[in-house]
Formats: C-alpha cells, sequence, structure tokens
C-alpha cells in the first residue's frame, strides 16, 4: 500500500504543457516491446500490457509485440513509426534490442546502447561509479573457487549475493553466515556466469526516479519501501500487498535533496535519457546514503514504483506513458 502526498513539480507541470499540444495521431503506428525472454518475462507482459493499454486510451494506434514469442528482426514487417520498450532484463534492457533498433531506424524508448550495456552489468556500474566518486556498497566478484572466508573478511556480514545481470530481486540471497555462502553463490550461479557479493548496507530503502537527459535531467520524489521483514523480494515487489511506499519519502529535507543528487549523478554518468530509477539504501548508522543500480527500463505495473513519484508530481500514468513514447 502506498502513501502518496501529490505535490506537482515543474517536471510536471511541464508534462501537462507539452500534451496539451500533442496529438496522439501524430505518434503513427506505435509497437510496445514486452514478454521478452529474461527472467523477468513475466513482470514485462504485466508492464507491457499497462502501457498498451494506457496508450489505447489516449488515442494512440498501438499494438504488442512479445520478442519471446516473435523473432525481433519481424518488427520491420510490423511498419511500426516508433516503439515503446516495456521489457525488462536481458533481452530487452541491456542494449541489444536497442541496438538492434538503431541499425532499422526505428525511434524507441529510453536510453541508448551504451547507456543500458552497461546499467545492466551491476559491477561495471559499480566501477564507474567508484571512479566518478558515487558511493556505492563495497563488492567482489564470485566464482567457485572463491575463498568464502576471505570474501566475508572483506564485505562483512550480513552480505548480499546476486547475479550480475538479473534484476527484481532474482536469485538475490541474504547471507548472514559464512556457511549460507556457498548455496547463495549456487542459487545466483544458476541464472547468471557472473555472480557478485555486496557489503549489505543496513537502514531505510529507498527508489529515485529520474527524467530527462544530461545537465537538463530531473529527479522526481523520492519513495521510502517499507517490505514485511525487511524483505523486499520479487513477490513483495510485484504481488504483494503489505509492502509499504512512503512518498514523499518521509525523510528529512537534507537528506531527501542528498538521495535525489546522488541518483541525478549516477543517471547522468552512465549516459541515461528519458527516464531510469536509481535504488539506493541508507547506512542507519552513519545516514550515508549507497546506491545499488540504475534501471533503464523501469516497471510500470500496479505495484511499480515510476508511475507512483509521477503520480506524486501530478502526472497520471497515462499521461506517464504518453509523455515518455514522445520522447523517443
Amino acid at each position: 500500500m502506498a502513501n502518496i502526498t501529490l505535490t506537482k513539480n515543474a517536471w510536471g507541470e511541464r508534462v501537462a504543457r507539452e500534451l496539451s499540444n500533442l496529438k496522439p495521431q501524430s505518434l503513427g503506428k506505435v509497437g510496445v516491446l514486452l514478454g521478452g525472454r529474461s527472467g523477468e518475462r513475466e513482470i514485462s507482459l504485466m508492464s507491457g500490457n499497462g502501457v498498451l493499454n494506457a496508450l489505447r486510451e489516449k488515442g494512440v494506434n498501438a499494438h504488442a509485440f512479445d520478442t519471446g514469442q516473435l523473432n525481433p528482426t519481424e518488427i520491420t514487417a510490423a511498419h511500426f513509426d516508433r516503439v515503446f520498450i516495456a521489457l525488462h532484463g536481458r533481452f530487452g534492457e541491456d542494449g541489444t534490442i536497442q541496438g538492434l533498433l538503431e541499425l532499422l531506424d526505428i525511434p524507441y524508448t529510453g536510453s541508448g546502447v551504451l547507456a543500458c550495456a552497461l546499467a545492466i552489468d551491476k559491477i561495471a556500474t559499480k566501477q564507474i561509479w567508484q571512479s566518478s566518486g558515487l558511493a556505492t556498497p563495497p563488492f567482489e566478484l564470485l566464482s567457485e573457487t572463491s575463498n568464502w572466508a576471505a570474501v566475508v573478511a572483506h564485505l562483512g556480514l550480513p552480505l548480499i549475493v546476486k547475479p550480475v545481470h538479473e534484476g527484481s530481486s532474482l536469485g538475490l540471497s541474504k547471507v548472514q553466515t559464512l556457511n549460507e555462502l556457498p548455496a547463495a553463490y549456487a542459487l545466483a550461479a544458476s541464472l547468471d556466469k557472473k555472480v557478485m557479493a555486496e557489503a549489505c548496507i543496513v537502514g531505510p530503502e529507498l527508489t529515485c526516479p529520474l527524467v530527462g537527459e544530461g545537465e537538463t535531467a530531473e529527479a522526481l520524489p523520492v519513495i521510502q519501501i517499507i517490505p514485511p521483514n525487511a524483505n523486499y523480494d520479487f513477490h513483495h515487489k510485484y504481488f504483494s500487498n503489505e509492502t509499504q511506499y512512503l512518498c514523499p519519502s518521509g525523510l528529512d529535507e537534507k537528506l531527501n535533496q542528498a538521495v535525489q543528487n546522488l541518483a541525478l549523478a549516477a543517471y547522468r554518468t552512465l549516459g541515461c535519457k528519458t527516464w531510469g530509477r536509481a535504488d539506493i539504501m541508507i547506512d542507519e548508522r552513519t545516514g550515508q546514503p549507497y546506491l545499488l543500480e540504475m534501471n533503464t527500463s523501469p516497471g510500470m505495473t500496479s505495484h511499480s514504483l515510476v508511475p507512483m513519484a509521477a503520480k506524486a508530481a501530478g502526472v497520471s500514468y497515462g499521461d506517464l506513458v504518453l509523455w515518455i513514447l514522445s520522447q523517443s
């Protein structure tokens, strides 16, 4: 359940102005890419159908295209004028479909090839953030031959083990003891050839959606996520009504601004554009915010967070979808 205060900001007012001058028919025939082949297929279908219905309600000539059932090269036969990418994870959020669309000269929503390829790789993302002086938890790349005791000595306990290229908490484990590490590694490795361990930051869990590009990019309202038993897993992200969301975040103004500034820096450093979402933890001991990862094709389901933040900025789900498409 969400606690949302409606506060129109400059972005929300600008969206309203831009859409008031937009004729949906001018966007042409629109493909909504959904489904796909990643472990997040189920969520992508939910996101994509939400986007599809919203566009049709706005008068857009929109059509579903499931890249998990159809060969993506068949996009040419559909004669789309532009596409809305509602794919999540590999083969949709990793730069591959973006590269294909670039070659086919079809406008698409969201970030380009390089930003998507970087953001899907959690280690590459963190290395770039570290080189830019942005706070992100310490980490290690794991393998079958890793010295588990040395990993614990470096990162401490508890720690997080997760696949490098998966999202939606798939394959993620919170490791409390040294003996739990091998099983956590095996679970993550069953989904991805690259597995990482990350120091576990204990404290408030936040997300901050971003819109725009470069120096003109803006941060939307920060959302604090309060899952039951501090377990924001796949179920509690997409299907449970037990998770609480605070928007505004409930943080003091100075800390809230620090989170937005960090999210903006993370977004700009990776070269993201149009929209994205940074996931952040705050160390309850020090008050320091830490970047976890960047999403370049965020969820658009009934439980998703970008629509929640947009609503707090005065932009409805339908207007958000139409605005994102208009930026393609």
